[in-house]
């Protein structure tokens, strides 16, 4: 297996595939507004004709590509590319200010490689181990996993838990269209032989997030975006290796622990790293003036979380964040069930993933220091011309699925809800992860009763199907009596 391995991931379509993912994920981390996820969603339409590990490895380059990427207008114009680059401003932009933005991207580059292959080794070495534990998994305990997965749904929705649930809500009625897995019974098809097969996952994914963003962006379409100054030095001085290495080793591995948290993302795990960092340097105060690990611990943390959230994923069919549940769609479009089965039926696929996940780190580490004068243009494309572009991949990418115009479609349907949702304050990930575990949650039940003849008893008798459903539980009431108790709080105190 190592041979075959070693030829997948070392042959040159391979290659081609990480580098160009790489490039294309730096590319939209590099412009605010255009997210990670969106540009995984947005691409993933030309992954379908590729083989399955190509074409998930291009994927992935531009998830680890776009964490970094958000960290150069984070530094450069003091507004983060994407949510995870929000601490990196912090002591990042002070170093443009004193006319050190080479230096701080510089750094920034090393901490966010050195972030993702810890996580990457971590990954390596914890998900088998994990996936062979699950293999014991039967519909009761899936059943709890999905549960569990579908909870997180608490984690993942922003201020408000209630806007998040109803999200969540709209995502588990969606899953429900079509014909019923067990009975053959059609639901909410309302007659249409186009809905008897459910929702096409591919157009409603690039709707809600690609394209609703199109539309929130094309509210500001003519401003003008901030000029960028003059990069000098790319590469960070000895001395500053020097001070970033054990920064970089301690949010590498707080990040892929964070990551590894359904429905805790980059965004979370980065000012946790930078707080830890600050509280054990020997100068908190100098953090925030510029100073060389507060760049390298958000960056190193935040791509940490990259190889961190594909351990639920891979080993568990349970997306660690908004970005892996769209590469979990991936899988699904290529055949590629993520969980513990997948380890035995597609281990070299599987390890080949591994390796170009260590791989793609070590591209963006040398696009990041040669490319950065270059990458830089990007943030300066008019939206004009950026917005019409993407509203045209849009409409090809979900087109080119089943070739049926009804896909376009139900892609402007869902990018016309995204839009509303997302203005509404409403997150759109609980939909895609309800839409995803929904069906698995509902298949698993029906079956862990047809196994206990109809007795409820089965989920309490089994332990490991009754720990996923009490952390269920817990994860979704946490926030509820969190909220009770700090207002509790507040009245005792005034």
């Amino acid at each position: 297996m190592f041979s075959t391995v070693l030829g997948n991931v070392f042959s040159i379509p391979t290659l081609m595939a990480i580098f160009a993912g790489v490039v294309m994920g730096i590319s939209f981390g590099a412009m605010p507004g255009l997210t990670s996820t969106m540009g995984i969603a947005l691409l993933m339409p030309l992954t379908f004709a590729m083989k399955p590990e190509i074409g998930i490895l291009l994927l992935i380059g531009i998830f680890v590509g776009a964490i970094y990427g958000g960290s150069i207008t984070a530094i450069l114009i003091n507004t983060p590319g994407t949510p995870s680059a929000a601490a990196t401003l912090l002591d990042g932009y002070p170093f443009t200010l004193k006319g050190e933005a080479g230096r701080a991207l510089g750094i920034a580059t090393v901490a966010s490689a050195g972030g993702g292959i810890i996580s990457g080794v971590i990954l390596i070495l914890i998900a088998p181990l994990l996936a062979e534990f699950a293999l014991r998994f039967s519909a009761p305990e899936i059943f709890g996993l999905a549960l569990f997965g579908i909870s997180i749904i608490a984690s993942i929705s922003g201020d408000s838990l209630v806007k998040g649930l109803m999200s969540g809500t709209l995502g588990l009625i969606l899953s429900l269209i079509g014909m019923d897995n067990i009975t053959g019974y059609a639901r909410f098809t309302f007659g249409s032989t186009f809905l008897s097969g459910g929702l096409a996952f591919i157009p409603v994914l690039v709707g809600l997030f690609a394209l609703s963003q199109c539309f929130v962006s094309i509210e500001d379409i003519f401003e003008k975006r901030a000029e960028i100054n003059k990069i000098t030095r790319a590469l960070p001085t000895k001395e500053d290796l020097k001070t970033i290495w054990p920064t970089i080793l301690r949010a590498g591995v707080m990040g892929t622990f964070i990551g590894s948290i359904p429905g805790a993302g980059g965004d979370i795990s980065a000012f946790v790293s930078y707080d830890m960092e600050k509280r054990v340097s020997k100068h908190p105060e100098k953090f925030g003036t510029g100073i060389p690990e507060g760049v390298a611990a958000p960056e190193a943390s935040n791509n940490g979380t990259t190889g961190g959230a594909l351990i639920p994923l891979l080993t568990l069919g349970i997306p660690g964040d908004s970005n892996t549940a769209v590469l979990l769609g991936a899988f699904m479009v290529h055949n590629l069930i993520p969980g513990p089965q997948l380890f035995v039926d597609h281990a070299p696929t599987v390890y080949t993933i591994f390796a170009g996940f260590m791989i793609a780190n070590i591209v963006m580490l040398i696009l990041g220091l040669s490319g950065q004068r270059l990458f830089v243009k990007v943030v300066s494309i008019p939206k004009q011309v950026l917005i019409p572009s993407i509203i045209v991949l849009c409409t090809v990418g979900s087109f080119a699925i089943n070739n049926n115009f009804k896909d376009i479609m139900v892609m402007l349907v869902a990018g016309v809800i995204g839009y509303f949702l997302t203005k509404g304050g409403f997150p759109l990930s609980p939909i895609v992860l309800a839409l995803i575990l929904g069906p698995m949650a509902e298949g698993n039940f029906r079956r862990s009763l047809v196994m206990s003849q109809g007795s409820y008893a089965i989920f309490v008798q089994r332990p490991m199907a009754a720990a996923f459903i009490a952390v269920a539980a817990i994860a979704l009431l946490y926030p509820i009596i969190k909220a009770i108790i700090v207002n509790v709080r507040r009245k005792e105190a005034s």
